[in-house]
């Protein structure tokens, strides 16, 4: 049931997948044991074209797929509701750096890791500058998610580790510096191999410098990954 409402949604611009979530959440989402990632592709031309930090196109593309994920993954949960499937949706996260988000600001982290749950539902990795990088897609797109209380018909088997190797080109050309190299796992803490106020502090002056104003947007390190290219 729960897979036909979602394939019914998404087209091919779409990656899903279902992840056993069990252990993983903070208390306040105990009664959601499972969880839905859900991926839209971004634009490889739009992608192709930042070579030094955030375009224009590239921010209103940003933009555009945020809200197209966050529309999809409520028309999802709006399904669910009526075939009595419990579920909470995780919107997208966002850019702009604003008052409302003072939390995220202190410790750069959210309460619901869109980035968890697409590792424990299979879709891929976290590379070297703690972008996803899925399979099918690379690191261009952008996540929502959405938590069941109800078990899928199956679930994903989770990634556990990196498959980036020995390729370091994101590390190499990260303006902040933010990255070290060092291979992610599941056993391994964020801020072991990557800076996230490095890059955030980057981000901010680079938005600013590009685009007039302050955003949590860069969008190299997803440019050059070799992973998901159009050429591969």
């Amino acid at each position: 049931m729960i897979q036909k409402i979602i394939e019914n949604i998404l087209d091919e611009n779409f990656i899903y997948g279902f992840a056993d979530l069990n252990g993983l959440l903070l208390p306040k989402f105990s009664d959601f044991s499972y969880g839905v990632s859900i991926g839209r592709k971004l634009d490889d031309k739009i992608i192709d074209l930042i070579e030094d930090g955030p375009t224009f196109e590239y921010l209103e593309h940003y933009n555009f797929i945020n809200s197209e994920l966050a529309k999809v993954t409520q028309l999802i949960s709006n399904e669910l509701n009526k075939a009595n499937i419990s579920n909470l949706v995780v919107s997208p996260t966002i850019s702009v750096l604003s008052e409302g988000y003072k939390g995220f600001i202190d410790n750069l982290t959210y309460e619901i890791s869109h980035k968890l749950i697409a590792t424990r539902a299979g879709l891929g990795w976290i590379g070297k500058t703690d972008l996803l990088v899925t399979k099918r897609f690379g690191p261009r797109l952008r996540l929502a998610s959405l938590l069941l209380r109800e078990k899928p018909e199956f679930i994903n088997k989770p990634i556990n580790k990196s498959r980036c190797g020995k390729c370091s080109i994101c590390v190499e050309k990260c303006p902040a510096q933010a990255a070290n190299g060092i291979l992610w796992n599941v056993n391994i803490y964020r801020d072991m191999f990557f800076d996230a106020h490095k890059c955030k502090e980057n981000c901010s002056k680079i938005s600013q410098k590009n685009l007039n104003e302050k955003h949590l947007i860069c969008g190299i390190c997803i440019s050059v990954c070799p992973v998901g290219k159009s050429s591969t």
